[in-house]
């Protein structure tokens, strides 16, 4: 009796083992996404300003680790193509799965990225120099497809990028520098893994 004790407590204590450096093993994941970014533009002298729609172009990738079934921290990398400027958003997120079922095939992500835009790939007029800013994006995401496989996924967020502008005199001006805040509605979608 003992020993069939003994044996039945070793399996289930290897077995409590097992699962526990299961769950707390990290695994890599991926959300790459492309879309774009919506917003209205106000521009001119404040007694003849014109406000115009604008569409941007939008990509950026994600890689991190997946902390456990609900939480992926991780590095983030991507390309905003404003009208008069081409930005590279390098920064942090989160992904946080708000509806935690393991085995469920559509998950409602909270996404939060922080981080800074450069403006590296950016082509200045002669006599203009564009400077990145800060970036912030919070927003949803939906991911369809199992969890342990490649998923689509569709977000739609909130992003503000700022970046500075400096302009060549012209006439009397002293100065003709531009600081640019980009608020944005942004929708992507793509593939996660």
């Amino acid at each position: 009796m003992k020993r069939l004790f003994l044996v039945i407590t070793s399996v289930f204590f290897f077995a409590g083992v097992q699962a526990q450096s299961t769950m707390q093993r990290s695994a890599y994941v991926n959300y790459t996404e492309f879309g774009g970014l919506f917003g209205r533009v106000a521009s001119g002298p404040a007694a003849a300003q014109t406000v115009e729609n604008r569409l941007s172009f939008t990509a950026q990738t994600f890689n991190g680790i997946q902390l456990n079934s609900q939480l992926a921290v991780g590095g983030l990398v991507g390309v905003d193509w404003y009208k008069t400027a081409l930005l590279m958003p390098i920064g942090a997120g989160l992904r946080v799965d708000l509806i935690p079922h393991p085995q469920q095939n559509v998950r409602l992500l909270a996404i939060a990225d922080a981080g800074y835009g450069f403006a590296w790939f950016n082509k200045n007029s002669t006599g203009y120099e564009t400077k990145g800013g800060w970036m912030l994006n919070p927003g949803l995401a939906l991911r369809v497809g199992k969890p342990s496989s490649t998923a689509f996924v569709m977000s739609l967020s909130y992003k503000r990028q700022i970046a500075d502008v400096q302009k060549p005199l012209a006439g009397n001006d002293i100065e003709r520098d531009e600081h640019r805040v980009y608020n944005r509605i942004c929708f992507r979608i793509g593939v996660a893994f």
